[in-house]
């Protein structure tokens, strides 16, 4: 399969998911100079956290998109765990909005895991990658987060289990360095610890005949 997106988007739940989740690949189109346009739509905000949370890992997210290439970014700024209390129209327009905008072949969504609010961007994308009109994504994948993605329960939820890979062996130094710039998350949080995401990339390069590799669902292809 011969595929050369010209404009992609990431759809990010939180300020560092994207980054652990496809730190390489993001890398990898950059340096092949492809559009990445990223829309954080949640953070660390009141009222469960005070709002210099939610800052300091703004600026976070910044460092690390220089480092991977990124100039095209919102945040949306919803509170962490509330956007399923927004109406579905705020949350599927929003997003809608961001994809249409930005035009792209090529969208990543996060995979409908343990976080609430994983799950209501996941239905929230999936409406906006409707295969409606003429400039729809051609591909949407989801991708997996550390810690939340491998944390529902087997033969009850939906597990992970993907059939898309992408090599990042030539790229798995630059997302560690980005998300080393997500100090404030990886402190004590062995979950998604630098460690951890550099031997989740191992094992998926492993299942590929590759050194390092970043895994997806696919959701839809037409080529």
């Amino acid at each position: 399969m011969i595929f050369s997106p010209k404009s992609i988007v990431i759809i990010a739940p939180h300020p560092d998911d994207e980054t652990i989740a496809l730190g390489g690949t993001i890398a990898r189109f950059s340096n092949a100079n492809i559009k990445i346009s990223i829309l954080i739509v949640s953070g660390h905000l009141p009222p469960l956290y005070p709002k210099e949370s939610f800052l300091e890992t703004k600026e976070e997210a910044k460092i690390a998109f220089q480092l991977l290439g990124v100039k095209n970014y919102q945040f949306a700024e919803i509170p962490a765990t509330y956007i399923h209390t927004e109406p579905v129209s705020k949350v599927n327009g929003l997003i809608s909005k961001f994809i249409k905008n930005n035009n792209p072949d090529l969208v990543f969504l996060p995979y409908p895991d343990r976080h609430i609010d994983h799950r209501v961007i996941f239905d929230a994308s999936v409406v906006a990658c409707r295969p409606i009109g003429n400039n729809h994504p051609k591909m949407v994948l989801a991708y997996e987060t550390l810690s939340e993605t491998h944390w529902n329960v087997p033969g009850v939820e939906p597990s992970f289990i993907p059939e898309f890979f992408i090599d990042i062996t030539d790229n798995i130094e630059k997302k560690i360095e980005a998300l080393s710039s997500y100090s404030s998350q990886l402190i004590g949080n062995d979950s998604r610890s630098v460690e951890a995401c550099k031997s989740l990339a191992r094992f998926r390069g492993s299942q590929n005949g590759c050194k390092y590799a970043e895994a997806f669902k696919v959701v839809r292809i037409v080529v």
